[in-house]
C-alpha cells in the first residue's frame, strides 16, 4: 500500500493500517525530537507521545497539506511544549549519538568529533532557530514544508534559517580558535 492508501484505510479505522502508517515515521518523528530536544530519554518521550496522537488524532488529518508536515508539526509542536516546560534542563547526551540513516554526511560529522560541538551549538540556539535548522537540516524538509508546519510566513522561515546559520558558523569558528560559546 502507497502511504495515501495507508491514510485512507487507518482514517476509515482499519487498525493494522495506522499501525504500519505509523512504524514507516517513527524514525522520523524520533529523529526530530532528538535533535529539537538534545537527549534520548527526552526523544523518546516525546516521540511516543507525538506517535500516540497520530494514532488518535488521524481522523483530524485532511489532505490539504502533506502527511509529513502534518507529522513534523505535530512533532515540533510537542518539543516546543518540552522547551518551554523545561527550558533549564534539557541536557545534550554526547557520548552516543545514533544516526540510523544512509546520510554520509552525518556519519563524517559524527567520525569526526565534531558531532558534540553542532549539536551543543544548534541546542544553544532560540527555539524558533533550533527548530527550522532541525526541520530544514536535519529532516531535509523545503522551507515550504517547514513553514507549513510551523504555521509561519515562507520569509520568516527564511530569516531564522539565516540568523541561526550565522550564529552557528560564528559559535564553531570561536570554538576552533579556542574559544568560549554562547
Amino acid at each position: 500500500m502507497v502511504e495515501q492508501e495507508l491514510i485512507s484505510a487507518a482514517q476509515s479505522g482499519d487498525r493494522d493500517a495506522l499501525i504500519r502508517l505509523l512504524r514507516e515515521i517513527e524514525h522520523s518523528v524520533y529523529r526530530t525530537a532528538y535533535y529539537m530536544l538534545g537527549n534520548e530519554h527526552d526523544a523518546m518521550d516525546a516521540a511516543q507521545e507525538a506517535l500516540i496522537r497520530i494514532y488518535t488524532k488521524i481522523d483530524t488529518y485532511q489532505q490539504k497539506a502533506k502527511f509529513t508536515t502534518w507529522v513534523q508539526r505535530i512533532v515540533t509542536n510537542i518539543c516546543i511544549d518540552k522547551f518551554r516546560r523545561k527550558k533549564d534542563t534539557v541536557s545534550i547526551d554526547e557520548h552516543n549519538m545514533m544516526f540510523q540513516s544512509s546520510h554520509n554526511v552525518e556519519e563524517e560529522i559524527e567520525r569526526s568529533g565534531i558531532a558534540s560541538d553542532i549539536k551543543d551549538a544548534i541546542n544553544q540556539l532560540p527555539d524558533k532557530q533550533r527548530t527550522v535548522v532541525t526541520l530544514r537540516y536535519l529532516q531535509d524538509m523545503t522551507y515550504q514544508e517547514i513553514a507549513d508546519t510551523l504555521e509561519m510566513p515562507l520569509n520568516t522561515v527564511k530569516s531564522y534559517l539565516f540568523r541561526a546559520r550565522l550564529q552557528l558558523q560564528e559559535w564553531l569558528q570561536e570554538y576552533e580558535k579556542g574559544g568560549v560559546r554562547g
